[in-house]
């Protein structure tokens, strides 16, 4: 746990002074704000704006900061220094990830209080979007631990964060591309966001895709991790 804090708190500081990863936290709950008090539509969902930016937020802000933290601090050998001072890959991962989550989850109750979710939803609202953090942030640790520089990274980074980020919202207009979304995570976890809109209960096959997902980016991380010479 003293490892873990202070990775922690390295982050905080580190991020807090780099304006580009701070705008990751902001951009789309800031986004989905504008959106649903400035823009109504006639039969257009209750709240549309606030899922397909969670899904976006989600797809986006933990992956982009979590690559860019690690590549970086590999880059510059920091990370190596921080294995020869005995701390371990899961301590490493939490201490990064506890930063990322909590500043990716403070956009995750904006969108939950600009969706009017009370009570019971509001958890279960944050619990799916705390899910889809995890496991965008798993994804980002392999990409960021796996480049050798931090433009490697971004240009590895952007096309993975294109997917799921944005996939969810070209499924809704696209059948073909609905049946490519159904084994994303992300997809999963908009047709989770969805149902709790409408109030029915989830897929098994969602929860199943979501738990494959994080299961393979757990396994891909700790093996990147070993590969890379760091542990």
């Amino acid at each position: 746990m003293k490892n873990t804090g202070i990775i922690f708190r390295k982050t905080m500081k580190d991020t807090g002074k780099n304006i580009a990863l701070l705008i990751q936290f902001i951009m789309f709950p800031l986004m989905a704000v504008i959106m649903e008090n400035a823009i109504q539509i006639e039969d257009m969902p209750e709240h549309f704006f606030v899922g397909m930016f969670a899904v976006m937020h989600i797809g986006m802000a933990p992956l982009n900061v979590t690559t860019a933290v690690i590549s970086e601090e590999k880059e510059k050998n920091t990370l190596r220094v921080l294995l020869f001072g005995g701390v371990r890959p899961a301590e490493y991962l939490l201490g990064i990830g506890g930063y990322v989550f909590s500043a990716c989850m403070a956009g995750a109750i904006i969108f939950a209080v600009l969706g009017g979710y009370r009570g019971k939803e509001f958890i279960q609202f944050l619990l799916i979007m705390a899910t889809g953090i995890i496991v965008s942030m798993l994804l980002g640790a392999v990409i960021g631990i796996r480049s050798k520089s931090q433009i490697t990274a971004a240009t590895i980074m952007t096309p993975v964060m294109m997917v799921f980020a944005f996939l969810p919202m070209l499924s809704m207009f696209n059948e073909t591309i609905a049946k490519i979304a159904d084994i994303a995570y992300s997809q999963q976890i908009q047709l989770l966001l969805n149902g709790l809109a409408s109030q029915t209960a989830p897929e098994p096959k969602s929860l199943i895709v979501i738990a494959v997902s994080a299961m393979i980016a757990a396994v891909m991380f700790t093996c990147a991790y070993r590969k890379s010479g760091l542990s």
